[in-house]
C-alpha cells in the first residue's frame, strides 16, 4: 500500500498528471507537457489521465465534442510516446472515486480557498463567452486536488503558473489530515520547463484562438502554417532588420534548433542578412523530422480506435483499484464504513 510520507527506497515515486479533452493536442500540448511526460516514464511510476470530469467545468455545452476528444487525446499521447506498458493511461469519468473524493473534500474546504487560484478569475474573463458561474467550475481546483490525492501522487509535473493549485493541494491534504488522521501525504511540484509557444498569429497557442498547430497535422499542413507565421512586425521589406527576440518564430528555434543555427538567425535578421522566408525555412528543417513519426504513428493509431479503447479501459481498471485502496481508507477514517 502507497502510504503517506515518502516511499520506501525500493518503489518508484507516483506522478500523476492529466489533459482535458477539448480537442486536437498541439505544439504546445507537445513541447509544454508530452515531452516532459516521456522523459519521466522510466523514473517514475507514472498515472496520466484524460480528465473528462475537467472538460466539463466549461465545455458543458459541448459534450459530443469532449467524448470525441477523448480517443483523439489518447492517440496523440500515444504517438508521442507516452507507453502504457510503462505508465498507466486512464479516463477520469471510468474511475468515479475521483467524484467522490472531490464531493467529501468539499465537506471541509472553504470557498474563499478556491475564489483566490489566481487561475479562476483568468478563466472566467478569459473565456467571457460562457458562463462560467456554475458550482463544478468554482470547484475545479478541487476536483484537481482530489484527482492527485486520490492516488496519493508524489509528484504532480507543473509549469510556475500552476504551482498555486499544487499547494492548494498539499493544504487540503493538511487539512483532511488534521480532522480524520494521517491518509494522505502532500504531493509536491516537480518543476518543469513548460515551453510556453505562441501561435501562428503571435498569441499563445489556443484553439480557441485558431491558431494552432495539431499534433495530428500532416508535414506539409504543418509546412504552410509556419511559412505564414507572424514575425516581428519591424520586418516589413527584406531589407529591414529585425529583433529575433520578439519574433514568434524564434520561440521555436529556441526548442528546436541548435547554437550555431539560432546564432546563424540571430546574425542574419538583426542586419537584414536573411529574410523570414530563410528563417522559417531552418526552422521547418528542424521541426519536421521531430513531428514527422508523431504524425505516422497517429495515422496508423486512426485505424485502430477499438485497440486505442482497450488500452484505456484497461488503464482506468488499474488506477480504479488504487483509487479504490485509497477511498477505503478515507471513507474508514470518516467513520463512512459502514
Amino acid at each position: 500500500m502507497h502510504n503517506p510520507g515518502s516511499n520506501a527506497s525500493t518503489m518508484k515515486k507516483r506522478v500523476f498528471s492529466g489533459m482535458r479533452p477539448t480537442g486536437r493536442l498541439h505544439l504546445g500540448n507537445f513541447f509544454g507537457a508530452l515531452q516532459n511526460w516521456v522523459g519521466l516514464q522510466d523514473e517514475y511510476e507514472c498515472i496520466f489521465g484524460i480528465v473528462d470530469y475537467h472538460a466539463l467545468t466549461s465545455e458543458y455545452a459541448d459534450v459530443d465534442r469532449i467524448r470525441q476528444s477523448v480517443l483523439g487525446v489518447a492517440m496523440d499521447w500515444l504517438a508521442s510516446g507516452i507507453d502504457p506498458e510503462k505508465s498507466t493511461i486512464m479516463i477520469q469519468s471510468l474511475v468515479p472515486e475521483h467524484a467522490e473524493l472531490h464531493l467529501l473534500l468539499s465537506m471541509i474546504v472553504p470557498i474563499p480557498w478556491l475564489e483566490r487560484v489566481p487561475t479562476y478569475k483568468e478563466q472566467i474573463q478569459q473565456l467571457s463567452d460562457k458562463d462560467l458561474s456554475t458550482y463544478g467550475f468554482l470547484g475545479y481546483p478541487l476536483l484537481q486536488a482530489a484527482d492527485i490525492l486520490i492516488y496519493k501522487a508524489d509528484l504532480v509535473p507543473v509549469g510556475e503558473d500552476q504551482v498555486a493549485h499544487i499547494e492548494l493541494c498539499r493544504e487540503i491534504a493538511r487539512r483532511f489530515n488534521h480532522f480524520y488522521g494521517s491518509v494522505f501525504p502532500e504531493p509536491q511540484a516537480k518543476l518543469t520547463r513548460m515551453a510556453r509557444l505562441p501561435g501562428t498569429d503571435g498569441r499563445k497557442m489556443s484553439k480557441s484562438y485558431g491558431n494552432e498547430i495539431q499534433l495530428s497535422e500532416d508535414p506539409k499542413s504543418i509546412s504552410e502554417k509556419v511559412m505564414k507565421m507572424v514575425t516581428d512586425p519591424a520586418r516589413v521589406r527584406r531589407t529591414d532588420p529585425g529583433n529575433p527576440q520578439i519574433c514568434p518564430v524564434f520561440d521555436y528555434h529556441k526548442l528546436l534548433t541548435d547554437d550555431d543555427g539560432r546564432q546563424w538567425v540571430t546574425e542574419g535578421c538583426t542586419t537584414a542578412g536573411i529574410g523570414c522566408t530563410d528563417c522559417k525555412e531552418l526552422l521547418l528543417k528542424n521541426m519536421l523530422p521531430v513531428l514527422q513519426p508523431l504524425y505516422e504513428k497517429r495515422v496508423e493509431l486512426e485505424q485502430k480506435p477499438d485497440q486505442v479503447r482497450e488500452l484505456l479501459i484497461e488503464g482506468s481498471t488499474k488506477a480504479q483499484g488504487l483509487a479504490r485502496e485509497t477511498m477505503g481508507e478515507v471513507r474508514q477514517a470518516m467513520k463512512l464504513d459502514y
